[in-house]
């Protein structure tokens, strides 16, 4: 079967590969459609030692069950693969379970013609909900899990100041997100002047450079760290309120940026956010079925054989905050 390749840092092909070819108790799902994500592209510069090329990355997957129980069911796929049987994926918090894994990491991905994976790690889709906007189901529930870690946390007050730093595609859903639950005040940081003007299309949120200005004239409640570098870090220590929470979802470099004294003595929680759990992936296709969330205006859809453009245009910043690869 064809694939796009992660071949070496800076580089990926679009060649042959070996058939999927599914263990007891998986399916073959036909690809669809895949999304770049940002794990992918910190694989491609080289800076995942997980994901060692050559390599098909890619977890945002759709697709067509070809086998198991769902056979002949438009999917989406879960690409973390649990367990099952330790006290995490007993409460339902699969998403820490210590023998995770996840397609595309040390086994093939979604960027070919078609994967294997668990049956129970297939969710059918409903007739309604298209492939085009199904394959944001994974990307939106990280973000899901996300905002419900950064809001339960805090006081029910759909008025407070949220900024969410970071316009990609996680922060951008991470924004959306909040706005289906109901927040009005919410600031979206993002240098990119392409994407900036794509955010001010498509969110009732207020979009600001940081390079150039700040939120002012209110304390600011929450904060989604959807870059996670050190500057970013360090910018969100200096703009949380007293008393306020950082969830930490991006994983661009690991530079110590947090003033430990200041998160004490101002009783501010920082906490990280992985992944998901079923919950949460469930949620995000509700979401999704319900038009609630979709993805127009942000997404750009290109062939699987022209995918290393794509990395490409997103290394260089000319890129929509989200490239998926049609199959």
């Amino acid at each position: 079967m064809k694939a796009l390749v992660y071949t070496a840092p800076h580089t990926s092909l679009f060649q042959d590969v070996d058939d999927a070819e599914a263990k007891t108790g998986e399916a073959i799902v036909s690809v669809a459609f895949c999304g770049i994500c940002g794990s992918d592209m910190h694989a491609w510069h080289g800076h995942d030692e997980r994901r060692v090329p050559p390599l098909v990355l890619g977890h945002e997957v759709v697709g067509v069950a070809m086998s198991g129980r769902h056979a002949g069911k438009r999917v989406a796929i879960n690409p973390l693969m649990t367990c099952g049987n330790c006290d995490f994926c007993s409460s339902g918090m699969t998403h820490l379970c210590a023998e995770r894994e996840m397609i595309g990491m040390k086994r093939p991905g979604g960027f070919a013609e078609a994967v294997a994976i668990s049956d129970d790690n297939l969710f059918p889709l409903d007739d309604g909900l298209t492939f085009e906007d199904a394959a944001l189901a994974e990307p939106l529930a990280c973000c899901v899990h996300g905002v419900k870690l950064m809001t339960s946390s805090y006081s029910a007050d759909f008025d407070a100041r949220v900024v969410v730093l970071g316009g990609g595609a996680i922060g951008l859903l991470a924004a959306k997100v909040l706005e289906v639950a109901g927040y009005t005040d919410i600031w979206v940081a993002e240098v990119n002047i392409l994407r900036a003007k794509m955010l001010q299309q498509i969110l009732s949120a207020h979009i600001y450079n940081p390079l150039e200005t700040q939120p002012e004239g209110k304390a600011v409640a929450m904060i989604f760290d959807a870059v996670g570098t050190g500057a970013t870090r360090k910018a969100a220590m200096a703009m949380i309120a007293p008393g306020g929470v950082i969830v930490h979802i991006g994983l661009q470099d690991n530079k110590g940026s947090v003033d430990s004294r200041r998160l004490t003595l101002q009783e501010i929680t920082f906490m990280g956010s992985y992944c998901y759990n079923e919950a949460d992936f469930a949620e995000s296709l509700t979401l999704l079925t319900n038009g609630m969330i979709g993805c127009q205006g942000f997404t750009e859809f290109r062939p699987l054989k022209e995918g290393g453009s794509g990395f490409i245009d997103i290394d260089q910043g000319v890129a929509p905050p989200k490239i998926i690869l049609e199959v």
